[in-house]
């Protein structure tokens, strides 16, 4: 190749530089200067020369594009790291965010469950039912148990139950709807229970006093006129001054003396369902006082169209007489 010689001065100048950089630059420097230079080559078996001819800046290129490639490809190398660290630090957002939603959502669902895991023993408790109050409700005419129960609760809807379970998030989502309805179903369930211990409690199922049965309802002999005669309730025989007891919870709506029956107490027990007492010497209760099952209303007299101390007991249905013994326990 031919071009000038190396010079002392230039290569003392590279040396004083002390740098990689500095000797490029001179290297280059020279080739640009140089306007033109020649590759020989010679094929020693046939003694056959090739000369070459090439100008400085197509040589500089060369050299520049071979230094620069290691820089070049080192820059591609960083910016694609750090292209690679933004998508992963966005990416970790995402699931962060992801995890926290999750994690929230499965506090809730964790809260609802724990929940009704309480309305079910709740309902478990509450549903037990005395076994006679229990007999004496199945006794009820429909009417009267449908105005207490409010109707059959609906159930479930299904397109919640079937919707499709895919992501993760809309899986929650269908969850918490599914066990939204569920909550809903148990308060529906649960005001049913209440609704059914409100009536077992205001059904009349126990004996107001404890005696035999002188008289039935129904047709009889009247014991004044020996004529035929409809018996509106029970005559209950009884010791003068026995006491008498509230057969169910409910509300005393009269208290006083009322002709045949002397003195008598009624009672309004709620969901169509009426009791009265006839026949009694003294009262313990007053008008407008809520009474329970077994609580002391009165006492066993003769007062009124009355041949003996005993208790005269009427039951209502909705305004109709029905037989007490019906619903009393035996």
């Amino acid at each position: 190749m031919n071009g000038p010689d190396s010079s002392p001065a230039i290569n003392q100048a590279c040396f004083r530089r002390g740098t990689r950089y500095g000797r490029v630059h001179v290297f280059i420097s020279r080739i640009l200067k140089t306007r033109h230079y020649s590759i020989v080559v010679s094929n020693r078996s046939n003694g056959v020369v090739r000369r070459f001819t090439a100008s400085p800046w197509p040589v500089a290129g060369v050299i520049a594009a071979i230094f620069s490639l290691p820089v070049l490809m080192g820059l591609g190398a960083m910016w694609g790291a750090q292209a690679r660290i933004s998508e992963l630090q966005a990416t970790n957002t995402r699931l962060q965010m992801e995890s926290d939603s999750f994690r929230e959502a499965t506090g809730e669902l964790a809260a609802q469950i724990s929940s009704l895991q309480s309305v079910v023993d709740e309902l478990g408790v509450q549903a037990a039912v005395d076994p006679e109050a229990d007999r004496a409700m199945r006794r009820l005419p429909a009417r009267v148990r449908a105005r207490a129960m409010g109707g059959a609760p609906g159930a479930i809807a299904a397109p919640v139950l079937s919707g499709a379970f895919g992501a993760p998030d809309t899986s929650f989502g269908v969850l918490r709807d599914i066990l939204g309805v569920i909550e809903q179903r148990l308060a529906s369930v649960r005001d049913g229970v209440d609704r059914r211990q409100a009536l077992a409690a205001a059904t009349p199922s126990i004996w107001p006093i404890a005696g035999w049965i002188s008289s039935g309802f129904g047709n009889r002999r009247d014991p004044f006129t020996g004529q035929g005669d409809f018996h509106s309730g029970l005559d209950i025989s009884g010791s003068y001054g026995q006491q008498v007891h509230a057969p169910a919870d409910g509300m005393v709506t009269a208290a006083g003396y009322n002709g045949n029956y002397g003195n008598q107490i009624t009672i309004d027990h709620g969901f169509g369902l009426t009791t009265r007492y006839g026949h009694l010497s003294r009262f313990e209760v007053m008008v407008g006082q809520k009474v329970h099952r077994g609580q002391i209303i009165g006492y066993v007299g003769s007062t009124g169209r009355s041949t003996n101390s005993h208790l005269h007991y009427e039951v209502l249905m909705n305004g109709q007489l029905t037989d007490p013994l019906n619903l009393l326990s035996r």
